[in-house]
């Protein structure tokens, strides 16, 4: 089998039984072609690392952003655990490298397939849980995807936090909250942008971000993530 010193490295995780993560490297199409000798294929392991990462990401969200619904974490995670996103991550650490493929499909450019190495990254995440089990887990998980968190949460994919403002300000406090600029600094074409929103004379966030737009909507998140946090009822 291949060495995979380097990728324990690279997902931060040393095993104790390298055979759960050989076992995530190897392909259907290998065992077809090698039905005497090959090792199991890891589409079962496919299938529980794709309920792990489920549940990682689901309390990632629920963790972090109290003031999201149950509608716009599951568009969230949807973003998060798609086999585009998967892949990604699966490209940014070589993992197609180690792949057990047949002739055919390497023939066919099996290593560069989303679907492989999306599936050999859910794979991976599998071996690591019953290796290592899921705290190990976890901090893997998080530390691959963090990037793409921080990504899909900036562009706000799913969530209009500025509506769900106004929405709760409206039916709360029969008013509705107003966005002032306070600040535009840096050059034309890098400005940095920080504004506040307001119900009434109650300043609920402040925001910043290279347009208004950015900063209206990160100040309209952090008003809800304050009323969700000192306001229960």
């Amino acid at each position: 089998m291949a060495d995979l010193a380097l990728l324990q490295e690279t997902i931060g995780v040393s095993f104790k039984k390298i055979a759960l993560l050989e076992q995530a490297m190897v392909h259907s199409s290998y065992v077809n072609e090698n039905p005497a000798t090959a090792p199991i294929a890891n589409e079962r392991f496919e299938f529980l690392g794709d309920a792990i990462l489920g549940f990682i990401v689901a309390e990632k969200l629920c963790q972090d952003f109290p003031e999201l619904t149950e509608g716009e974490m599951t568009k969230l995670r949807s973003v998060l655990v798609c086999r585009e996103t998967l892949a990604c991550v699966a490209i940014a650490i070589k993992l197609g490298d180690y792949l057990y493929l047949g002739r055919g499909e390497e023939a066919s450019g099996g290593r560069h397939k989303a679907a492989n190495l999306a599936g050999a990254l859910e794979a991976v995440i599998a071996a690591v849980f019953l290796d290592r089990g899921l705290a190990v887990t976890r901090k893997m998980v998080l530390k691959l995807l963090g990037g793409e968190l921080q990504r899909v949460t900036e562009q706000d994919v799913g969530v209009d936090y500025k509506s769900r403002l106004q929405e709760f300000i409206q039916s709360k406090y029969q008013v509705t909250p107003a966005y002032r600029l306070v600040e535009a600094i840096g050059p034309d074409h890098s400005k940095l942008f920080t504004v506040e929103v307001m119900a009434g004379d109650v300043m609920l966030g402040r925001g910043s971000g290279k347009s208004k737009k950015v900063a209206e909507t990160e100040a309209a998140r952090l008003a809800l993530e304050f009323i969700s946090t000192n306001f229960t009822q």
